[in-house]
């Protein structure tokens, strides 16, 4: 079942059609401030139900939200890379959780959520039951869908292995559905969305908490060669690499860092066009470093 946090008009349309688990980037929020080649990228929000409002990590999540509404121009799409919640997954966080990323739905802008290690499934499911339509996919009790862009398809991936266990695990039956997926829709280029760094091109220091089945996951997208980058979060920094001819993108977390040395908060956009992307950092430490850096793709 994907989760996915629609404005009411077209939860509605949805629910009518008999909604399944691609969602044209057609029925998206209508108007002359949508840019269609726009994408919003969140990460590691980790919200938690106790957190005072005013409080950091609630705090950085509401003003990242608030830039992107001030955009001249918004995303068409608005992509949550897992860790939703701030330690395992309290019904509570969600609450807060929702009530935060309220003013997207508002504004009319789609919000298509992962789930990290901080998760839990069956309570996110619970929680915000109503709030996305109901599917059925053909990998039982997993969140992952199809998004259609203008420019590119997202597949998003669920590489939660269990609550508040730190690596991260696709399993067979997802990547059989991400092999048939991406045989069926190749008519654009692919972007891999999953929270969990990949054991493989980037850093080796992260790799002990990372995907389990990173070798697996690869061999499947190389034989794709319109697949041409993965995303991810989990690691709380930034980086980019390239490993087999797919680029690895790491964003940074919204909610907090471990060494605020070398890293701070903040969220992505990308833009993207016929030959390629431009990822651009925001940062909420607008004196930062990676803030207002592209890296062109």
């Amino acid at each position: 079942m994907p989760v996915h946090l629609l404005p009411l008009s077209r939860r509605a349309f949805l629910t009518r059609l008999g909604a399944v688990t691609t969602l044209a980037s057609s029925l998206r929020a209508a108007g002359s401030d949508i840019d269609p080649n726009l994408i919003a990228i969140l990460n590691d929000t980790h919200i938690g139900g106790a957190q005072p409002p005013d409080s950091a990590v609630p705090s950085n999540l509401r003003a990242t939200i608030a830039s992107l509404l001030r955009l001249p121009r918004r995303p068409a799409v608005v992509v949550i890379n897992g860790d939703l919640a701030l330690k395992d997954g309290q019904p509570k966080d969600y609450e807060h959780f929702s009530q935060l990323i309220a003013p997207l739905t508002e504004a009319g802008l789609p919000v298509h959520l992962t789930l990290g290690n901080h998760d839990d499934r069956t309570v996110l499911a619970r929680s915000l039951k109503g709030r996305f339509p109901p599917n059925i996919t053909t990998v039982p009790s997993k969140h992952i869908s199809i998004v259609k862009t203008a420019q590119a398809n997202l597949f998003l991936l669920d590489s939660l292995k269990a609550t508040m266990v730190t690596q991260g695990l696709l399993g067979d039956a997802q990547l059989e559905w991400l092999n048939q997926a991406l045989h069926d829709h190749a008519d654009k280029p692919a972007l891999i969305f999953a929270h969990h760094n990949p054991r493989l091109g980037g850093d080796s220091t992260h790799f002990p908490g990372g995907l389990e089945d990173s070798d697996a996951l690869w061999e499947v997208l190389v034989a794709h060669p319109h697949v041409k980058a993965y995303l991810h979060g989990h690691i709380h920094h930034r980086d980019f690499y390239y490993h087999r001819g797919i680029h690895l993108l790491n964003t940074p977390a919204t909610s907090y860092v471990a060494n605020r040395e070398i890293s701070t908060t903040g969220w992505t956009l990308a833009h993207l066009h016929p030959t390629g992307g431009d990822f651009t950092t925001l940062t909420h430490d607008a004196t930062h470093r990676w803030n207002g850096v592209t890296e062109h793709l």
